[in-house]
């Protein structure tokens, strides 16, 4: 499970450390901030692209072999983005990073829910996800430290050594383990005809876009809103990622609880809380358990999220589990970039968190309307059941 993790907070590092750098990447490629939010956007993307195309071709795969082959393509990226002279490369490198995301975490978390009874998966895999806030408490403010002091580039180094960490450790720990022998890739994308996995998707990615619009531009928010210095943005960072840390644990209790209330829940808390930041931003640090509340909703919804997909999936689980993140980091371009415009319209580094909170209502509604059509799917099958 530790070394499961730590792919997750390999990832998790690579793909938030990003906002963290923003300024100092922009500079250093020469275009704005707004247009620097796009390599941000261009990761999410390769996610989205990523997720089903592995789970077509890797869902027969030896499970450990593919873990190994997709955190040694994290190394490659990584070091790619490092090595990338130029706006152009820096966001292929990045749309190449995102590509093994959503299957890392798929397999890894199908690995872990096995593992246990099934009353309890959501917390096994709630354990493997835990890598992600884990990197937003320590690896992102660490990166971004390295990136602000060292360069920009620093921070993708050290992913990539992260990377070469997780390979070995894998290597090592996870046992060989079998893909299923009866998936295969027509098996997998029948899913894609299923209304409540399309369902699950939309509301994941509008959702969940309200908190990448604050994630994408914390560093503006907090030296050029909060007008605190470039030393705050760690710190600032570090809080969103004990918000996740809290929120991951929490939601592996909800979750087993009670999937459809939490994921009711979840993005009416998160619409409330980016609201209240956007209120309280301009008051420096008083800001900071706003931002710890965004991100801890937001760890309930994304566990929820994954749990109905692979639901919502049946029979083609690795592609329900891959295409959760791959949602996800739709909300996470679509978050980037509405937050890049209106930034770029003149509102201000704070108007993102008012184009999250509007993102998170609209990401309750597709819910809302996902659980109805659902029950009236049901009440309708079981009318014909009995005639």
């Amino acid at each position: 499970m530790l070394a499961l993790a730590l792919g997750g907070f390999t990832i998790g590092t690579t793909e938030f450390v990003t906002m963290g750098v923003l300024p100092q990447l922009a500079d250093g490629v020469d275009i704005s901030i707004p247009k620097a939010g796009h390599v941000i956007s261009a990761y999410a993307l390769g996610v989205v692209v990523g997720a089903p195309v592995l789970a077509y071709f890797g869902a027969k795969l030896p499970r450990r072999a593919l873990l190994l082959g997709l955190m040694a393509a994290y190394a490659l990226f990584n070091a790619l983005s490092a090595l990338a002279p130029n706006y152009e490369t820096l966001m292929l490198a990045r749309f190449l990073d995102g590509l093994p995301h959503g299957g890392y975490f798929g397999v890894a978390s199908l690995v872990a829910a096995g593992m246990v009874a099934p009353e309890r998966r959501g917390r096994a895999m709630a354990m493997v996800l835990m890598g992600l806030p884990i990197a937003n408490t320590i690896g992102v403010p660490a990166a971004t430290w390295l990136g602000q002091h060292l360069g920009w580039r620093a921070s993708y180094w050290v992913v990539t050594a992260l990377a070469a960490l997780t390979i070995a450790m894998v290597l090592s720990f996870v046992p060989h383990l079998p893909g299923n022998p009866e998936a295969t890739g027509r098996r997998e994308l029948l899913a894609l005809r299923k209304p409540q996995v399309w369902f699950t998707i939309t509301a994941g990615a509008v959702g969940f876009g309200g908190m990448f619009a604050l994630f994408s531009y914390v560093a503006p928010m907090a030296t050029r809103v909060a007008d605190l210095p470039d030393a705050a943005v760690p710190l600032f960072l570090l809080t969103l990622g004990l918000g996740m840390v809290v929120g991951n644990w929490v939601a592996g209790i909800m979750v087993d609880w009670s999937l459809k209330t939490s994921l009711l829940i979840a993005p009416l808390g998160m619409a409330a809380t980016l609201l209240l930041s956007w209120v309280l931003l301009p008051h420096g640090y008083v800001v900071l358990p706003a931002m710890f509340l965004v991100t801890g909703v937001g760890s309930v919804l994304a566990l929820g999220m994954m749990m109905r997909l692979i639901d919502a999936a049946e029979h083609a689980e690795t592609l329900g589990a891959a295409l959760s993140h791959g949602s996800l980091n739709i909300g996470n371009a679509l978050g980037a970039w509405l937050g890049g415009l209106t930034i770029a319209a003149g509102y201000g580094y704070a108007s993102p968190l008012l184009i999250g909170s509007v993102l998170s209502v609209a990401g309750f509604v597709v819910l809302a309307l996902a659980f109805r059509v659902d029950r009236s799917e049901r009440s309708g099958h079981s009318a014909a059941s009995r005639s």
